[in-house]
């Protein structure tokens, strides 16, 4: 069962979120784009209020049960925009949905498999957690997404996001660490789709390194960089990253 807001009418817009993140953190946003589009955010599968039985999940799996989620919910011919995570959970989608998708954004996420390091990463965070637990985790996950340099300036947003954080649950981002290291390459499926194709990227992002989103740049329509952001633009730059996301959804870029 898949837990999530809505809110206004009209062409469905479905903001997907990221790793060590709720539905929640699109509040924002939601309210900010909801006098134009039915906008929705669920909260994945194994995260705060979407559960699911193990600690094991593939991104395969997730996108049927968004699909399956979006077909109870007659969310038809949907622009789907995803954070990081949720850009991975998105590209899965567009594998399994085609053109049934309207259009696709990825926000601070990337195309790409992960690489040899990344992937022993995501090992290292799974055995942490198993150690630990999910309090002390995200305390020293969420904060090193934002730039060093503009930590003191957004510590409100940092502890609100930390905050939102403890909502995911140890199952679920166990089984996202090891979905994430075992995705597969989908710059193909990302090619191969006619319709709009958003990327936006910082220059400062340690998750996703920029010289990876150069790299894919031509796959996408539409290549957005903030300058100076990090891995959470719509938290360090909002006013701009909303406005594109609106631009980009309204076919106006």
């Amino acid at each position: 069962m898949i837990h999530f807001f809505e809110k206004g009418k009209g062409q469905p817009l479905v903001l997907i979120h990221g790793f060590c993140e709720t539905g929640n953190m699109w509040k924002d946003f939601a309210e900010s784009l909801s006098p134009k589009f039915h906008v929705f955010c669920p909260d994945l599968p194994g995260i705060g209020g979407s559960l699911i039985e193990g600690d094991q999940i593939s991104l395969e799996e997730v996108a049927v049960i968004l699909e399956d989620w979006m077909e109870v919910n007659q969310i038809l011919d949907p622009i789907v925009i995803g954070h990081s995570l949720g850009g991975y959970v998105g590209l899965a989608l567009l594998e399994l949905m085609g053109n049934r998708i309207k259009s696709i954004g990825l926000f601070h996420s990337t195309a790409f498999s992960d690489d040899a390091d990344k992937k022993e990463m995501r090992n290292r965070t799974i055995t942490f957690l198993r150690k630990n637990g999910v309090e002390k985790f995200v305390t020293s996950f969420v904060p090193p997404l934002f730039p060093e340099n503009r930590r003191e300036e957004l510590a409100q947003e940092i502890e609100k996001a930390i905050e939102d954080a403890k909502r995911s649950t140890l199952k679920g981002l166990i089984a996202y660490a090891g979905a994430m290291r075992d995705r597969p390459d989908r710059l193909e499926v990302l090619k191969h789709y006619s319709g709009p194709k958003l990327l936006i990227a910082g220059t400062e992002d340690g998750a996703v390194k920029i010289e990876a989103s150069r790299a894919q740049r031509d796959a996408f329509s539409h290549y957005i960089e903030l300058q100076g952001v990090g891995h959470m633009g719509m938290v360090e730059e909002k006013e701009k990253t909303l406005e594109i996301v609106n631009a980009f959804a309204l076919g106006s870029i």
